[in-house]
């Protein structure tokens, strides 16, 4: 029997994907065991600290060190969020598989007596560690009071009381893969709030050179997320961004159809900008290319550089 180790962090949610991994390899491949090894981020050692003065800034800090472990040879494939995952792989290292995407859409967890984002009170104490989300519920309610908090989803459930909120943001995926789904009260469709890039998405990662384990994973890749997926991170990148940056992206194919939408906007959400452009499928890429660009023309960068 063979033995894979899939490295992983530690959080209640990224064991989780982990196992539903591990379980997946296993019912495909019959001779095929996979051990789970946790391995501690920069981001895990630093679950106190914003992530937008994090040393270094954003970029891979829930990833690098699995990466380093992955081209060590350390473990023999990693599991992330595929959100968390830079857009500049390191070399060496492939994006084998993407399974079938989860619930993109984000989600809100109310105190008792609030049923939908719309009956929020105003001024209302909201809480979410994300600038994207940050500067979209600022656009649509300019007077809530957006608090910041991180941490992971039992934590930040657990802010509802002891940060006195009325509201918490989660990503519904995150839910739903720890059956936490009925704590939602209301999903914000994409016409409201647009999910981050590859946010539902897992990303199953090996070496560029590790046949074996390629071909072992391969079966778990959906084609279609994985060109959604895909079309989102290429105007990610295009824009020059981070998972922290106020942006967000969302593809889709339908019937041979591909549709992008995306925005960017300033943290406090007073400039904004939205475009949402569809064309074939098969060129979903270039339509992802063609959006950023259109985004660039019209300063979106500039809007990177408001403070919060």
């Amino acid at each position: 029997m063979k033995t894979l180790l899939l490295g992983t962090r530690g959080s209640q949610l990224a064991l989780a994907q982990a196992t539903w991994v591990r379980d997946a390899l296993q019912r495909i491949h019959g001779d095929l065991e996979v051990r789970v090894q946790v391995i501690k981020t920069t981001g895990d050692r630093l679950s106190r600290t914003s992530l937008s003065r994090l040393p270094g800034g954003t970029k891979g800090v829930f990833v690098k060190e699995i990466e380093e472990a992955l081209l060590a040879g350390q473990i023999d494939l990693a599991i992330h969020s595929l959100k968390d995952l830079p857009t500049d792989q390191p070399r060496g290292l492939a994006l084998t598989a993407i399974p079938a995407r989860e619930d993109p859409r984000d989600a809100l967890v109310f105190r008792v007596g609030i049923e939908n984002f719309h009956e929020l009170p105003p001024a209302a104490r909201v809480g979410t560690g994300s600038l994207r989300r940050r500067a979209q519920l600022l656009h649509l309610r300019p007077d809530l009071n957006v608090i910041e908090i991180r941490g992971n989803v039992d934590t930040r459930l657990r802010k509802l009381d002891t940060e006195r909120l009325h509201a918490v943001v989660l990503a519904g995926a995150g839910l739903r893969r720890l059956g936490l789904q009925h704590k939602a009260q209301y999903y914000f469709p994409p016409q409201e709030l647009l999910p981050a890039p590859g946010q539902g998405a897992l990303a199953v990662e090996t070496r560029e050179d590790d046949g074996e384990v390629k071909s072992l994973v391969r079966p778990l890749d959906c084609p279609n997320t994985h060109a959604s997926v895909s079309a989102e991170r290429t105007f990610l990148a295009g824009l020059g961004g981070g998972c922290q940056l106020p942006l967000g992206a969302f593809a889709e194919i339908q019937d041979g159809v591909g549709r992008l939408a995306a925005f960017v906007g300033s943290p406090d959400g007073g400039k904004f900008l939205r475009r949402e452009i569809c064309g074939p499928g098969s060129k979903l890429g270039d339509l992802a290319r063609d959006l950023a660009t259109w985004f660039l023309e019209q300063g979106a960068r500039q809007f990177f550089e408001e403070k919060t």
